[in-house]
C-alpha cells in the first residue's frame, strides 16, 4: 500500500501542473502573468534553448533564408507583436524560408519559421499572423523538449549524431529527411490542440480578429484538395479534421472576449506581399544553374518578448478592420 501511495502521489505531482495550467491558460485575460509550460520536462530552459540555436544553425545552413531586408523585417515585426502579446518569457526569432512548400514549423527555444508558400497563401494580414501564433502557442508551451521528455522525440544524445549526417534537400520539398526523423518535428494532438488555443488568444490579445484562423484552415485544406503534395507532410501530421475546426471555433465563441472591431488586413501586408512575388518571379533565372555558389545570410532578429505590450492598435500603418 505505501509503494502505491507514494506512486499516485508522484503521479500527481507530475500531472498536477498540466491540469493548474489547464486551468489559467483559457483566460486570455492573465496573458503574459501565467506559466502555460508547466509538465514533465527534463530540459531546463536554458538547455532548450542552446539545443534550438543548435538545430537551427543546421535549418539556415541548408534552406534558403529569405534576405530581402524589408520582408525579413516585416516578419520579424509582425512575429515581435505577437510575442509581446503571448505567454513567452523567452527571446524567439522568426525567420521565412523561401519554399514553395505551405509549411511553418517551431524548434526547441523559439526558432520559429514559416516558409514562403504559406505566407502567399494567406489573404490578409490576420491569416498569417495565425500560423505564425500557433507556432508561438507551440514555443510559449516547450512542446518540442516537453514531448522530448515524454520520449515521443528521438533522445537529445541522436540529435548530434542526425546532425552529423546534415539535412541534404532540406530546401527541395520537406523538412526532415532520414538524417533526422520526421518524429522530431511532430506534436502529439494534444499539443496541437493546445497550440491552436493558444494561438487563438494571443491573436486577440493582438487585436487579431481570430475567426482568421479558420479561414486560413479552409485555405489550406482547400489547397491540398485541389494540389497533392503542396502541403508539407510535416504540416499534414495533424489534418485540420472537423472536429479540430468544430473546437477551434468553440474555443472562440467560449474563450475570448467580444471586442468591437478586429485587425483584419493592412496596407503594408499588401505592400510585403507583392514586394515577395515580384521576388520570386526575379529569382526564378537564377535557379537555372545551381552549381553556382551563392551567399546567404539570415536577417532575422532576436526578439525580446518581454518588451512592454504595445498591441497593433499602437501601429498607425492603415489596416482594414472586421467589426
Amino acid at each position: 500500500m505505501r509503494t502505491s501511495s507514494i506512486a499516485a502521489i508522484a503521479a500527481w505531482c507530475l500531472l498536477a501542473p498540466g491540469v493548474f495550467a489547464g486551468q489559467t491558460e483559457k483566460d486570455p485575460n492573465a496573458i503574459g502573468e501565467r506559466n502555460v509550460s508547466k509538465g514533465l520536462n527534463f530540459y531546463t530552459l536554458e538547455q532548450e534553448m542552446a539545443l534550438g540555436r543548435q538545430l537551427a544553425a543546421e535549418v539556415e545552413r541548408q534552406a534558403k533564408i529569405v534576405d530581402d531586408p524589408i520582408i525579413a523585417e516585416y516578419i520579424n515585426r509582425l512575429g515581435q507583436n505577437l510575442a509581446r502579446n503571448s505567454d513567452v518569457t523567452f527571446p524567439v526569432k522568426f525567420t521565412l524560408i523561401e519554399a514553395e512548400d505551405i509549411n511553418a514549423f517551431t524548434l526547441p527555444g523559439g526558432f520559429i519559421y514559416i516558409n514562403t508558400g504559406t505566407m502567399k497563401l494567406s489573404d490578409n494580414e490576420a491569416e498569417l499572423a495565425s500560423v505564425m501564433a500557433h507556432e508561438l502557442g507551440h514555443a510559449a508551451a516547450r512542446h518540442g523538449t516537453r514531448q522530448m521528455s515524454r520520449g515521443d522525440l528521438a533522445g537529445l544524445a541522436q540529435i548530434p549524431l542526425a546532425l552529423a549526417g546534415g539535412w541534404a534537400g532540406f530546401g527541395a520539398r520537406q523538412l526532415a529527411t532520414a538524417a533526422v526523423p520526421m518524429a522530431f518535428f511532430k506534436f502529439s494532438r494534444n499539443f496541437e490542440a493546445e497550440a491552436d488555443m493558444l494561438g487563438l488568444e494571443y491573436m486577440w490579445k493582438a487585436g487579431y480578429d481570430p475567426t482568421s484562423a479558420l479561414d486560413m484552415f479552409e485555405r489550406i485544406e482547400s489547397t491540398e484538395r485541389r494540389q497533392p503534395g503542396a502541403v508539407s507532410k510535416l504540416f499534414r501530421t495533424h489534418p485540420l479534421t472537423p472536429d479540430r475546426i468544430a473546437k477551434t471555433q468553440k474555443n472562440i465563441d467560449q474563450l475570448l472576449p467580444g471586442r468591437k472591431q478586429y485587425v483584419l488586413n493592412t496596407s503594408e501586408y499588401e505592400e510585403i506581399r507583392a514586394r515577395l512575388e515580384h521576388m520570386s518571379r526575379t529569382s526564378k533565372p537564377k535557379q537555372a544553374n545551381p552549381n553556382v555558389p551563392a551567399l546567404r545570410k539570415s536577417p532575422t532578429v532576436a526578439i525580446d518578448a518581454r518588451l512592454p505590450n504595445e498591441g497593433i492598435d499602437g501601429d498607425e500603418r492603415p489596416s482594414i478592420r472586421r467589426h
